[in-house]
């Protein structure tokens, strides 16, 4: 397979990723988009925002090709998880948009450099900084869609609403009923298990 090849195969999957984080903030209010439903905080708009920070970092600083906004909760004095949530002066708008943003410049890299490019990443271990833009577009693949089924799950959790991404939902056909008793069937089997 020809570097171009794998470059837009890679690409293709990023893109997918990204696209199935913000589908899950489609149809909910602002206090749905920002709630905390497990008790580590996570949240929809929060895994937006930690993941742009996360793409900014990865493919610009790394490259030599810095983001050209301040992402203050980035920054090393940034207070511990501020990239994992929305504060109120940060609207969903704006937190899309540089996420949107943050695409475009890292489709720029992905464009500019060859799979082979060479990289320095400063905050991992001195041993495994060096990386080429192959490793780094792997990376942030296997980071978004992480992110993606982390925001799967919190979006079920408000409104049941699940699936892969946006016309293609990836789930099998069935109604309220179909879904509460194979659930039913699922909390049985464990329990039968769980008393062996």
């Amino acid at each position: 397979m020809s570097g171009d090849i794998l470059k837009a195969h890679l690409h293709r999957y990023l893109v997918a990723g990204r696209e199935a984080l913000l589908w899950k903030l489609d149809g909910l209010s602002e206090y749905d988009v920002r709630r905390p439903l497990v008790p580590s905080g996570t949240n929809l708009l929060g895994l937006v925002k930690h993941v742009a920070g996360v793409e900014a970092g990865y493919l610009g600083d790394v490259f030599g090709r810095p983001f050209e906004e301040s992402l203050p909760w980035m920054e090393e004095s940034a207070e511990p998880n501020a990239d994992m949530w929305a504060t109120a002066d940060e609207s969903r708008e704006w937190i899309v948009e540089v996420y949107h943003r943050v695409w475009a410049h890292g489709d720029a890299t992905i464009e500019a450099l060859p799979l082979d490019a060479d990289g320095l990443v400063p905050w991992w271990p001195e041993e495994r900084r060096a990386v080429t833009l192959e490793q780094i577009i792997v990376h942030l693949i296997a980071e978004t869609h992480r992110h993606a089924g982390h925001a799967d799950i919190v979006r079920e959790l408000i409104d049941g609403a699940a699936g892969m991404r946006k016309g293609n939902e990836n789930m099998p056909p069935g109604d309220l009923a179909w879904w509460q008793e194979y659930r039913q069937r699922v909390e049985n089997t464990a329990r039968e298990a769980g008393g062996r």
